[in-house]
């Protein structure tokens, strides 16, 4: 198949998390023998620090406007057989209205995004890269967020095919690791900083920090504000190059996940650092929403702790011996369930499904 993309990017992995699921994603369909263009367009916090310049997985067109790139995606859009938009392209809105109008077989939204994008088809119709009147058009809608959200965007809101497409993880480039002593610490979290992330930092690493002053603590990601008053036994990092990814998880004795607001509303929204981090047989520690359960066994492949005290008592209690059964069990659930090749193929079915729906002609890979 050829599959055409126009994703936040996938070029750099600064302040985002979509850039390490299209490259999974991308390049397990690649290895399948799809021909995939991704579309993204230049900003200036991307271009700044750009990790992956040449994505060696797919045809990578990088535009300044929409506008001066029209002809090459209406030419790539000729042959296309899957046209698929992704939630926060900035362009978004023009893009699914020039998918729409154009004969290609399946065309999809990918929303990583789902709780907030409901949200606001909720409240305004609307968001900044897709239209309420947009979802009835379109063959598939895939979502980061499983669960009942799906029903309604099918009753609700009129998608003919509302289907999971989760986030998932690369083997080759996430696994357990030697120690790298610049990551070795008693827990660490990996993210950019959102407002209503940062409650569950503040309970679940600053306090245990303030509460432990000979243990080590990491907080890698960009965008925190400077007002931030970070415990002294915290190292903060402001970017951290995916490559490193492994190295923080492999070298750090517990991970914390910490969700947002509106994904834990609606539950089933596993975050693509739950799974890597899996991968590197860590043990993870994580806020608790509904259908979590479904992706990892509590106690036995994930921690929940419900204060501090929790956090406290397993850095203290617990023995690297078991930290380590946890995370191993982590990383068998990930490794069978959740790995790129295993989301390509779940792609693969869900546009042939939706095309048998539609009474259009199979395509092959």
């Amino acid at each position: 198949m050829k599959i055409v993309i126009f994703g936040l990017s996938i070029s750099s992995a600064w302040g985002n998390g979509h850039a390490t699921t299209y490259r999974a994603l991308c390049k397990a369909l690649s290895k399948r023998k799809h021909d995939i263009v991704f579309f993204e367009r230049n900003v200036e916090w991307y271009e700044q620090n750009r990790d992956l310049p040449k994505p060696p997985y797919c045809t990578f067109k990088l535009f300044e406007t929409w506008d001066a790139i029209l002809p090459v995606v209406r030419r790539e859009l000729r042959g296309a057989d899957v046209a698929i938009v992704g939630s926060y392209f900035p362009d978004g809105i023009a893009a699914l209205d020039e998918i729409l109008s154009r004969n290609v077989p399946v065309k999809a939204f990918y929303d990583i995004d789902t709780p907030i994008t409901i949200a606001g088809l909720r409240t305004e119709g609307k968001t900044a890269y897709l239209l309420k009147e947009h979802l009835p058009e379109l063959d598939v809608y895939f979502s980061f967020t499983g669960g009942p959200m799906l029903q309604e965007l099918e009753m609700q809101f009129g998608v003919l095919t509302a289907a999971p497409l989760y986030c998932s993880v690369d083997p080759e480039n996430y696994y357990r690791k030697h120690l790298n002593r610049e990551f070795q610490c008693d827990l660490s979290y990996l993210g950019t900083y959102a407002p209503d992330r940062q409650a569950v930092l503040e309970a679940f690493l600053c306090s245990p920090a303030q509460k432990m002053p000979d243990k080590n603590f990491i907080v890698a990601g960009s965008q925190y504000p400077e007002t931030i008053l970070w415990p002294g036994n915290v190292q903060r990092i402001s970017h951290l190059n995916p490559q490193y990814h492994s190295d923080l998880y492999s070298s750090s004795r517990l991970i914390l996940n910490a969700t947002r607001k509106e994904m834990i509303k609606m539950g089933y929204s596993p975050s693509v650092r739950l799974f890597e981090a899996a991968a590197c047989a860590s043990a993870m520690v994580s806020d608790s929403w509904a259908g979590l359960d479904e992706f990892f066994a509590p106690e036995s492949e994930i921690l929940l702790p419900k204060t501090s005290d929790d956090v406290c008592r397993y850095l203290t209690e617990m023995s690297d011996s078991d930290l380590r059964r946890i995370g191993r069990a982590a990383q068998e659930r990930v490794l069978a369930s959740h790995t790129a090749n295993i989301r390509a193929q779940e792609f693969e079915d869900i546009v042939e499904t939706a095309m048998q729906k539609s009474g259009k002609s199979t395509i092959a890979g």
